[in-house]
């Protein structure tokens, strides 16, 4: 029996979960290539792939180059109505043949593993992250997590070779007891890792909200009762299918706000593109409102206003910068200046990481700074918070500057410098705000491309030693009840 079997809800929990309404939702996603190479899908929808798309995806099937086994793919109904005017919305869920054309990668991208302590779950200094579910309503073919959505085989870091695990509640709960336990006791750091109190969870994988409310309900209710002060819970369903944050959903988070109202909670979204959320004519420009804004989406206009008017309930969207979708100055100020306005933050952009077959998909990072630099050009102070972000496998690093010109007395800064500066650290907290301090290179997309351009390396992102790997040995059920 696991522990996910064994785990037994508190008596406030399982007053909470009874009242939890689950509804059905009708997403309508198309899932592989077969329903539209066999003709199966609606008429409507027979053009978005070509015959000489299929055919040559189709000849793909099988080898090296199946872009299924890279990435599989989905899309709900409401994502294809949004396609058919929209080719950056395409571009974000269509297959082609030129994402296997060069395979290079990470298997597991930023050394996630590294950070595992029970499967399911990565511990990164005061913040958890879990994966709960392996699927979306529908795939991005730039996913950061091609690795878990493909269900692939990695290698970890013990030389053991297995697809990601899904968090299991008894398993991650038990843990953060324990972790916190032992911080408690010892002046408000762990004895080994010297990390403070595990305060914050990040519901992610796949996408939460294809979940259950009854099973988000049992997640928030177990990390609630285990002691995390913060939950995040990060979804692109605002974009895939807005409907799923409906009255039953909403009325969901206002009880577990009533039952736990210490803990704070985020919806962390993922709007890539402004076509997403906001109407289209025939011509491919945007509808003003009487009022001079710009028009949203009816149904997602509706689930934006249903978190946001929870004070309580912070909505925060991030985005990667990527080629063909979003690498538009335009787009990102539109949609920076559209969100803010309806009361959600903007938090991060990011560079592509280094996943299996990033070179098809990654801007450069130069290129990616300056796109969100003019981007923020005729933005507010309160408009512009967004930075950009890389995730390093030292931790997440902002890509603070990139200069045009040489930095006086400075040898090698004669054609400008990039400047990085870690902001999030996965083992400790003493080395945010380092920098690092390179010589340009326009082509590079990761970190790789300035191996031999380090100027300054205070912070040690070229520089990087691999964390050992974490303890195999289970706890007895003697800690586990200590922990208890």
């Amino acid at each position: 029996m696991s522990n996910a079997e064994k785990y037994v809800p508190s008596a406030r929990e399982q007053a909470f979960l009874e009242q939890v309404e689950n509804p059905r939702y009708e997403r309508l996603s198309i899932n592989g290539l077969k329903p539209f190479i066999d003709g199966r899908v609606a008429d409507e929808m027979q053009g978005f792939y070509s015959s000489d798309e299929l055919d040559v995806l189709s000849q793909l099937k099988g080898t090296e180059r199946d872009v299924e086994a890279r990435m599989p793919v989905k899309m709900t109904r409401h994502y294809f109505e949004l396609a058919q005017k929209s080719l950056p919305i395409r571009n974000l869920v269509k297959a082609t043949p030129e994402e296997t054309e060069n395979l290079v990668g990470a298997e597991d991208p930023g050394h996630q593993m590294d950070y595992s302590p029970v499967e399911g779950l990565l511990h990164k200094y005061e913040m958890g992250l879990m994966y709960v579910v392996s699927t979306c309503s529908a795939h991005c073919r730039f996913c950061y997590r091609e690795e878990l959505i493909s269900r692939k085989e990695i290698k970890r870091q013990d030389g053991t070779v297995a697809k990601k695990g899904m968090a299991q509640v008894g398993e991650v709960t038990d843990y953060i007891r324990r972790h916190n336990k032992l911080v408690a006791e010892n002046a408000g750091r762990h004895p080994d890792t010297g990390r403070e109190k595990l305060r914050e969870i990040l519901l992610s994988g796949g996408d939460p909200m294809v979940l259950s409310n009854t099973k988000i309900a049992t997640w928030m209710g177990a990390l609630a009762e285990s002691g995390i002060e913060a939950i995040r819970i990060g979804t692109k369903e605002m974009a895939f299918f807005p409907d799923r944050f409906d009255d039953a959903f909403l009325s969901m988070m206002d009880l577990f706000h009533e039952t736990w109202p210490h803990v704070g909670v985020r919806m962390m979204i993922h709007f890539n593109h402004p076509d997403e959320f906001l109407v289209l004519d025939d011509k491919g420009d945007y509808i003003e409102e009487d009022s001079g804004v710009l028009k949203w989406h009816a149904s997602t206009q509706r689930a934006m206003e249903g978190v946001v008017s929870r004070g309580w309930l912070r909505v925060e969207n991030q985005s990667p910068i990527i080629r063909g979708v979003n690498n538009d100055a335009d787009a990102l100020r539109i949609m920076q200046r559209a969100l803010k306005r309806v009361g959600a933050e903007n938090h991060y952009f990011f560079c592509g990481r280094d996943i299996i077959a990033h070179k098809a998909f990654n801007v450069p990072i130069e290129e990616a700074w300056r796109i969100l630099n003019e981007s923020q050009k005729g933005l507010s102070g309160v408009e512009a918070h967004a930075r950009l972000s890389i995730t390093h496998y030292k931790g997440k690093t902002e890509v603070s500057a990139v200069t045009e010109g040489p930095i006086p007395g400075v040898p090698g800064t004669e054609n400008g410098v990039v400047i990085f500066k870690l902001i999030r650290s996965a083992a400790a907290a003493e080395a945010r705000g380092k920098v690092s301090i390179v010589r340009r290179n326009p082509e590079a997309i990761w970190f790789d491309g300035y191996d031999d351009c380090v100027i300054a390396d205070e912070a040690g992102l070229f520089d990087y030693v691999r964390v050992e790997a974490p303890s195999s040995q289970e706890p007895s059920s003697k800690e586990l009840e200590d922990a208890r």
